[in-house]
């Protein structure tokens, strides 16, 4: 049985790590060098740092900010926001990171996760979906930071992105997104029996038993953590002895 993975996840703006409700309203979470040394002493599995303002303002990613993050975790670090080059995965993985997220570009250019999978290879190619629901088992990805509606089929993107050489897909429910209310199960599940690489499963945390949920029920392979953990409704060791006591395999 696979050990599944809790990933703390920083969406930084600005320079700081922010945190809304259906990525709107956000609210200043706190430094992301101070947090990702807090969450790496406190044993996530791995760390994801998603410069959120990078796509839409088209600004570069936060270099600085990234590598300042990379030297305090000892964990795998996951990039993403405004990656829209082979360069800029270039860029990304000398600062620190191992792996990089795309979302709008590779919606722009599906061509870039060949590209990023032959410089790098498949395993450090996160491909990032924003999924929003449009109807009965339906949803569609969206780019630009959740803003744009492309009309493309989530469930289908996931399926040719993993063709051209994604690795793995992070999945984000806009719909659940901060909300508390739980991860979007359909969602997962659907992307889960659509492709044959990890699936981490992102939005509406709210609970430990929400957690449990999505990583029993639907055999995602991680749990991307936000909001409980940046305003202090949980920590890591709580979700892991929590998760083992219900019986899910963690590392």
């Amino acid at each position: 049985m696979q050990a599944k993975r809790i990933i703390p996840c920083l969406d930084v703006d600005e320079g700081r790590v922010v945190k809304g409700v259906k990525f709107k309203g956000l609210q200043d979470a706190g430094d992301p060098v101070e947090m990702a040394r807090r969450y790496n002493d406190a044993g996530a599995d791995e760390l994801t740092f998603l410069d959120i303002g990078a796509s839409y303002k088209s600004r570069d990613t936060l270099l600085d900010v990234v590598g300042r993050v990379a030297k305090e975790v000892f964990i795998p670090l996951c990039v993403g926001g405004g990656v829209r080059s082979v360069e800029d995965m270039r860029q990304a993985m000398n600062v620190g990171a191992d792996k990089v997220s795309v979302c709008t570009a590779a919606l722009d250019n599906p061509a870039l996760l060949s590209e990023m999978a032959r410089a790098y290879g498949s395993q450090c190619v996160v491909l990032s979906i924003d999924a929003k629901r449009v109807g009965e088992k339906a949803w569609r990805a969206f780019s630009h930071g959740g803003r744009i509606d492309t009309g493309v089929d989530a469930v289908e993107w996931a399926r040719r992105a993993v063709y051209l050489g994604a690795g793995e897909i992070l999945l984000n429910s806009i719909d659940a997104d901060g909300t508390a209310e739980g991860y979007d199960l359909e969602l997962t599940a659907e992307i889960l029996n659509a492709v044959p690489v990890p699936v981490i499963a992102s939005g509406g945390a709210g609970s430990l038993d929400q957690i449990a949920h999505v990583l029993s029920e639907t055999n995602a392979d991680a749990a991307l953590i936000a909001s409980i953990l940046h305003f202090g409704k949980t920590s890591i060791p709580e979700i892991k002895k929590y998760l083992h006591a219900k019986g899910v395999c963690m590392r």
